[in-house]
Formats: structure tokens, sequence, C-alpha cells
């Protein structure tokens, strides 16, 4: 419920900041759980992939930091958010995403990199869809990456791409990880590619962030 409310009320902030939002291929996105994986390029990308997703309900991973304050602990475990030590993320960083994926009722979002500022792919993801069995659904986010760029009414555009599915007997050596690794960056090339052909991205420094 505190979810849904919350989501209505953030689509129609979002319209009157912006309101120039466009997604693409919805039709690619499975009726059943599945972990939604894209490069992460601002922080509110999140958001626009929860929204572009809709009706479909998500679980997060955020950093444990943000859980001290208790008005923010509040909202992030109604909105179904989980902490996790990024510094060390330990077994509770799997075995939990993989507990709620399996429960049926949510799907995840996940950054493979991890950190806006980087590009260098992590196993995690794969790891979770390999024991959770569920796909995972490559997504690019393409628009302004501040928000002052946001008030400035410049498009958005939210992708998604063909599901990639991790068989159960995936090994999760460096091999493996690294197999899923570029089919997930392959996707994202190409729904870049299909949006922008000449999109490239540039982090915004962090200063200004």
């Amino acid at each position: 419920m505190f979810y849904s409310v919350l989501r209505g009320i953030v689509r129609v902030l979002i319209l009157l900041i912006n309101g120039n939002t466009h997604y693409l291929n919805r039709d690619k996105l499975p009726d059943g759980p599945y972990i939604l994986v894209g490069p992460h390029r601002t922080w509110f990308d999140p958001i626009f992939f929860a929204l572009a997703a809709s009706p479909r309900q998500f679980s997060f991973m955020a950093k444990e930091e943000l859980f001290k304050n208790p008005v923010l602990r509040f909202i992030l475990r109604h909105a179904n958010a989980f902490p996790v030590d990024r510094k060390n993320p330990g077994p509770s960083a799997i075995k939990k995403p993989v507990k709620i994926l399996r429960k049926g009722q949510l799907s995840l979002i996940m950054f493979p990199s991890g950190t806006r500022h980087s590009e260098e792919l992590k196993g995690g993801a794969m790891v979770i869809a390999r024991l959770s069995g569920v796909p995972l659904i490559p997504a690019v986010y393409q628009g302004p990456l501040t928000f002052k760029g946001l008030l400035r009414r410049k498009r958005i555009t939210i992708s998604f791409g063909d599901p990639i599915m991790v068989d159960r007997k995936q090994k999760t050596d460096k091999a493996g990880i690294a197999h899923v690794d570029q089919q997930m960056q392959t996707a994202f090339d190409q729904l870049d590619h299909a949006i922008d052909p000449n999109f490239k991205y540039t982090p915004t420094p962090k200063k200004n962030q």
C-alpha cells in the first residue's frame, strides 16, 4: 500500500518537474519476478526504472548509512528497500534478495557497476539470478544527469532489453561471471545505440551531484 501511494506521488512530481519521459519496449518485461539491471548514471535513475516498469513493485538495495536516519529508514523500509554494507556486503547481500525474489511478489532493481562513477560490472546480479531462478532484464536510462537538467524538461528515455537467463548450472567463477557481465554490457550498448547512435555517457563530477 505504502509503495503504491509513494509511487503515485512520485509520478505526479515527475510529471510536474519534467513531463518529458518516454518508456520503450515495456512488452519485454515478464509477468513474474525479475532483476532489472542497468548502468547507474544518476541518483534518480532507479526512480525512473521503477516508474517505467509499473505496475510491478520492486525491492532495492540501499547503503546502510541511509538507514541511520529514522525518517529515511521508515520510508526506505516501507518502499521495500533493505540495507547493504557496500564495503563488506557479506552473505546477506545475496541471501536477502534471493529470498525476496523466490516469494514472487517483488522484483529487484540492481546496478551491476555498483556506483555512478564506475563501468566495471560485478557478479552479484548474476549470482542472485542463478540462485533465485529469475531472469535479468537489461535497461538503460538516457536523459539529464542532474536535478537542474530535470527542471529544464530535457527528454528522458528508459528502454528495456530481452531477458537474460542464467542457467542454474552456470559456474560462478571468474569466467562464468565475465560471460554474464558481457551479455549485460552488450545489451546496454545495444539499447543505448537504438535510442541514440551517438550517445556517450559522461559522468557528472561528484561535487556537482
